[in-house]
């Protein structure tokens, strides 16, 4: 049973993990430089994710329902993500200088992307609450096994999108290396102004 379970978390995880938002984008965005940037978003994702299962199998998933905590981190988020997404469209050009250092790491990139998203938030208090009440029934080990295994899909879906981005960039024209960075901040842009909206309405 116990490896069933795990077999649903790797699932849920992925089919969560995979999907394209803000933590994507930076990580395509920063593979460029670095084919280690993929680990290090996730480990930044992983930062503010560990705690927050840690909340919620303390009981505090309902805090991250209440509407207010809710409205607080779309709008915050949004304008971060917004910040974010402006800034990597004005810099595209020097961030693909090797020399000009980005304005924030990776590592960075990742809490701060991880942070601004209210729907990961949202996630961890209705679906991945679900997933940890359900490991509790395997005990202390369950539900350390649900965050490695959880972790874990992170770390190896980032690292693959960055090892794939880095190995395979210098075979794209520097018109092309802009579209992406383009797109990507395009993509925190989309996903700031959203995030605001639905907090609002």
């Amino acid at each position: 049973m116990l490896a069933l379970f795990l077999f649903s978390v790797i699932v849920i995880s992925l089919s969560g993990v995979m999907m394209p938002g803000p933590v994507f984008a930076m990580t395509v965005a920063r593979s460029y430089k670095s084919s280690l940037a993929g680990p290090l978003v996730a480990l930044g994702h992983g930062v503010i994710e560990i705690p927050l299962m840690l909340l919620i199998y303390f009981g505090f998933a309902s805090f991250f329902k209440l509407g207010a905590v809710q409205v607080i981190i779309g709008v915050a988020g949004g304008f971060i993500l917004i910040w974010m997404g402006l800034s990597m469209i004005r810099n595209r050009a020097t961030q693909l200088t090797k020399s000009e250092d980005p304005p924030y790491s990776s590592l960075v990139g990742g809490v701060i992307t991880s942070t601004a998203n209210p729907y990961f938030f949202l996630w961890w208090a209705t679906i991945g609450s679900a997933l940890i009440m359900r490991s509790i029934a395997f005990g202390i080990i369950g539900f350390v096994l649900l965050m490695i295994v959880h972790w874990s899909c992170d770390l190896i879906w980032y690292s693959l999108v960055s090892l794939t981005v880095h190995r395979t960039n210098h075979l794209w024209g520097s018109r092309l290396h802009e579209i992406i960075f383009i797109v990507c901040g395009l993509l925190l842009l989309g996903f700031g102004i959203w995030f605001i909206g639905s907090a609002l309405i």
